[in-house]
Parts: C-alpha cells; structure tokens; sequence
C-alpha cells in the first residue's frame, strides 16, 4: 500500500454501541484531523440500515473529575486502549467505510455511562 494511505473496512462491517474504534477524527474547528479513538454510540438498527456510523470523541487527557459530558472508561484496557481515557462530549457522524479498525469493547458498566453522558449533554 504506497505511504499516505488510508486503508478503509469494508462498509458493510457493522458495529455495535460501545465498540471501540480507531477514525481519523475531525477537529471541532474541521481545520484538520488525526487517527484518534471513538466510540460507537449508534444504535443497531440505525447501522445496519445505513452507510454511517454515530461516534463520540475518546481522549487520554483525563480530568479529575470528569469535565461535564465527559465519562471516564474504567475498563480502558478490556476496551483495547492504550491509555487511561475517557468519553468526551464531541459527537460526530461517519461512513463505516473510513473506520480504519476496530480496537474494542466497553464492558457493560462503561456502556452505562456513556448511555448517562449522551442523556445529560442531549437532554
């Protein structure tokens, strides 16, 4: 595969809610981006009947306590990060085909929070 490459999966690879993935992911300010952790937080009915997939942010930058929206992941490594992280507020929605793999799984406890954070920053 020649440098700068980005390899895709195919688009009919379904996810589930909690799955971690790795996207290159959009800054806020769409200025650029990087290959960043997400995590699924779509439902599966909505992809399996289309070509996007509903994410949220995941950072290594970890605030103690958790800033509003955040949730922290404390199973970080079952979920195939590297890194202490936690669940940021930055939702965004993407084609299943630029998800360049998938890293993990939240444990069920960490699916709950993230269900919390998206209630409390959605309303």
């Amino acid at each position: 595969m020649p440098s700068g490459t980005i390899r895709t999966m195919p688009s009919t690879t379904t996810y589930n809610f909690g799955d971690i993935v790795l996207i290159t992911f959009p800054f806020t300010n769409q200025v650029g981006s990087k290959k960043r952790p997400a995590v699924v937080v779509s439902s599966d009915t909505y992809y399996r009947k289309r070509q996007d997939v509903i994410l949220m942010a995941v950072t290594s930058q970890v605030h103690r306590p958790p800033s509003f929206g955040e949730a922290l992941i404390q199973d970080w490594q079952g979920a195939g990060l590297l890194k202490p992280s936690a669940i940021k507020p930055v939702v965004f929605t993407a084609e299943k085909r630029i998800v360049l793999k998938r890293l993990g799984q939240l444990k069920d406890t960490d699916q709950q929070a993230v269900r919390e954070v998206i209630g409390r920053i959605i309303g």
